[in-house]
């Protein structure tokens, strides 16, 4: 029997993207968002809730652009980092040894050292309460060349990208492989 928890913001799983801007003086800044995911194919788009009180929050708003920066398992104390400290009063960057580029797609930063990247331009803001909703078109994702499969597209396996679980506050790592996808289900087919 299912027992009732109540109205929480438990899901699984919850990405690990280190959202980049700047700031009103160009400072580039990451901070790490688990409340997102991939909301529409045509045009390719991607979304990020924040609450406004957060430094990202006021640059993400005046530059109308964002980047998502996909951080490997190994890089798991950067991205929690980055994500407890604020960009008001810390340059991210420097403490975390990670590298700023710039864009040059939208006005927003990306970390090199990540293997894969979204390149996004604000189309919607939707307020829903204490967070609001950022969509994002994806203009473009680049990938370090040794992360594609010999098809040309994005290896979970050699990205490495890790969850976030609210329940617990910790990160967990990408399991196995289980099945392909739009496959396996048409054995149930009758």
């Amino acid at each position: 029997m299912k027992k009732s928890i109540g109205a929480k913001t438990f899901l699984y799983p919850m990405p690990v993207f280190i959202v980049g801007t700047y700031d009103d003086q160009k400072k580039p800044n990451i901070a790490t968002v688990a409340w997102g995911g991939i909301c529409c194919s045509k045009p390719p788009s991607v979304t990020i809730c924040l609450r406004k009180a957060t430094y990202t929050y006021g640059n993400l708003t005046a530059r109308k652009a964002f980047t998502i920066s996909i951080p490997p398992a190994d890089r798991v104390k950067e991205a929690d980092y980055v994500g407890i400290a604020s960009g008001r009063d810390t340059d991210k960057f420097a403490v975390t040894g990670l590298t700023p580029v710039a864009s040059d797609l939208v006005e927003a930063p990306y970390v090199q050292e990540f293997p894969m990247v979204l390149e996004c331009k604000v189309t919607h803001v939707l307020e829903i309460g204490l967070h609001t909703l950022f969509v994002g078109e994806i203009l473009d994702i680049k990938v370090d060349e040794d992360h594609l499969t010999d098809k040309g597209i994005p290896d979970i396996t050699k990205i490495k990208p890790f969850s976030f679980a609210m329940d617990s506050m910790a990160y967990y790592a990408t399991g196995p492989f289980l099945a392909p996808a739009f496959a396996i289900g048409k054995e149930l087919k009758k």
